[in-house]
């Protein structure tokens, strides 16, 4: 019970939320007759079964390494199972774009949903003529109050998120089942030929329609990636109650609509008709839950970008961990801060929550296509036929949302590609950065190295103690270690060279020795899950090396390209890996080494 508790203040913050909005904004397009009211709520009902149940509850969660998901997941599983070099780029591109299309949704989730929730104070007595700007001004207040909190860490009050997200579906549920004693007929759109019937009837305006039903399913995609923080059980347990209380208020906005055609913004003129005296406590309440929805997707992105760091994807940013107990507990300023300003222009740029719907739902349905395609591809070359043509489906409707959201691109939704390739453009640049930077550098093969090693070794004084020389590989020894030991005759009577490699998996910290290079110099291998938080300084200990000094290279990057520019700004601003892992910093020795791109 406490796992479920858990789950719901944790991933289903989000989609919990989105019965404030996404009603409202469909029928900002449709007029409100019979035959729209049962069709849109045949469609959102079915589309919660499909894209949320079907393709993220049951698929997608099948599919883990070591009970993790996300996309960078999916691409570890599948990637080994392919051999065609071109299709293992395809899939990493892939994954890029998956990436970058959470991180643009990170940003338009808190506006959208703190915005809707603060609107509905426009029906409290007195406060009818609130101006927008104020509207706008309270929501940006909480946004900041929200993003400033997050350097003290959320391990204080994660602990009341699940029993007020609670209190939030209990109070979705109760007054949906009170609508739709009113109105029972609405329970007809429980069949989904009315949705079909809606789409056929209504072609070109009902296709379009789907761009803005489909934001009753955003945050479907956090039961999967969120599933390495609880698991996958009560995440299942906790979305049969969360689907009863959503399908139960969707079809009860549903039956007040058919009574009510003229309402304007539906679920809390909903609640103030039914209940006017619970309406400032359930406002209250809405503004408490987008918070909470806010604060699960702000943690999220910092575990994305965590991830996208320990897979070398992404530039290194400095990682505050805001917990002793728990090390997934991360704080990353420069993300904190770069989310806040976006939040803020985007809430300013909109001004309300029904023109931001026009800028929300691409990014949502462009990384449920992109999951929908890894996991066809997947159960395809499983062997697992049923789940693969299942998934096909799944992926032509993700196509089907993912294609009626284009109409939005002139309308708002260029800022959702906007900030999307913002991510994006940082990954390739630093991917391809990176490789060229490899290939610029002047290493010495092995073969060469161990020779003129024996010889230095042989020959020159040598200091007392042992030296950790950082290494990539050492196959090909850098320059900044052939400098130290061959040109300022820094020879220690005990060499180690320490790589640090990522595994494949999520988790697990193993350090070795590797097989010794020459007498005086060994190797040693750190190996670690990419969501693990690991100290180096700690697992060297436990192998009995006792460093005096640690030697690592830096690059002066000198670039006439403009990308190789920005790409060598952004690595003399990103910390080091050396900050990164925490090595103890009264022993660090920075030896630069100058590189042309």
């Amino acid at each position: 019970m406490k796992g479920i508790i858990k789950a719901l203040g944790l991933v289903f913050g989000d989609i919990g939320t989105s019965p404030i909005y996404t009603v409202t904004v469909v029928f900002l397009l449709l007029q409100p007759t019979v035959a729209n009211i049962l069709g849109v709520m045949s469609l959102i009902v079915w589309t919660l079964v499909i894209l949320v149940f079907l393709q993220y509850n049951w698929l997608a969660m099948g599919l883990s390494i070591r009970g993790e998901g996300g996309t960078i997941v999916l691409k570890e599983i599948l990637a080994p199972l392919v051999s065609d070099k071109k299709k293992t780029v395809f899939i990493t591109m892939l994954s890029f774009v998956g990436i970058s299309l959470l991180i643009g949704d990170g940003v338009i989730t808190p506006a959208i949903s703190i915005l809707s929730a603060v609107e509905g104070a426009v029906l409290i007595p007195g406060l009818e003529d609130i101006s927008r700007g104020t509207i706008v001004f309270i929501a940006i207040l909480i946004a900041v109050l929200l993003f400033v909190f997050q350097s003290k860490g959320t391990e204080k009050v994660t602990g009341v998120f699940g029993p007020v997200t609670v209190v939030w579906f209990l109070s979705l549920l109760s007054v949906g089942i009170t609508s739709l004693s009113e109105s029972p007929q609405i329970l007809k759109a429980l069949n989904p030929l009315y949705g079909i019937n809606f789409l056929l009837e209504n072609g070109w305006k009902g296709y379009i329609a789907l761009g803005e039903i489909i934001l009753c399913a955003t945050g479907g995609e956090a039961l999967y990636a969120d599933m390495g923080h609880l698991g996958a059980k009560p995440i299942r347990q906790a979305w049969a109650g969360v689907f009863i209380a959503l399908v139960v208020n969707y079809l009860g906005q549903g039956a007040f609509l058919l009574k009510h055609p003229e309402a304007r913004n539906i679920l809390f003129e909903m609640v103030f008709h039914y209940a006017e005296i619970l309406y400032i406590p359930f406002l209250l309440l809405s503004i408490t839950a987008t918070v909470i929805a806010s604060q699960a997707m702000i943690s999220g992105m910092f575990s994305i970008i965590y991830q996208a760091m320990t897979t070398r994807i992404m530039p290194l940013f400095k990682v505050d961990y805001t917990s002793i107990e728990r090390k997934s507990q991360i704080y990353i300023a420069s993300v904190n801060w770069f989310l806040l300003a976006a939040v803020i222009f985007i809430m300013l740029q909109f001004g309300e929550s029904s023109r931001l719907a026009a800028a929300y739902g691409l990014a949502v349905t462009g990384t449920m296509t992109i999951t929908g395609i890894m996991m066809t591809w997947i159960f395809y070359l499983r062997g697992k036929a049923v789940y693969s043509l299942l998934s096909f489906f799944i992926t032509c409707v993700d196509l089907l949302y993912f294609s009626a959201n284009f109409y939005k691109i002139p309308h708002g939704g260029y800022w959702s590609i906007i900030l999307a390739m913002i991510p994006l453009s940082m990954i390739f640049l630093y991917t391809q950065g990176q490789r060229r930077l490899y290939r610029a550098m002047n290493f010495m093969s092995f073969q060469e190295f161990i020779p003129k090693f024996k010889e230095a070794y042989a020959t020159s004084p040598k200091i007392k103690g042992t030296a950790l020389f950082l290494i990539r590989d050492v196959r090909n020894i850098p320059s900044y270690i052939t400098q130290t030991m061959f040109s300022h005759g820094i020879i220690y009577e005990d060499n180690v060279f320490v790589s640090i490699t990522g595994r494949n998996d999520p988790f697990g910290i193993t350090g070795f020795y590797r097989e010794d290079m020459a007498f005086g110099i060994r190797s040693f291998e750190i190996q670690s899950g990419y969501m693990e938080v690991i100290t180096a300084d700690d697992i060297l200990r436990e192998a009995g090396i006792d460093e005096r000094a640690v030697y690592y290279g830096l690059e002066d990057i000198s670039a006439k390209n403009i990308f190789w520019k920005l790409f060598a700004l952004i690595k003399r601003v990103s910390p080091t890996f050396i900050k990164f892992y925490e090595f103890p910093p009264e022993k660090l020795h920075g030896v630069i080494t100058k590189v042309m791109m």
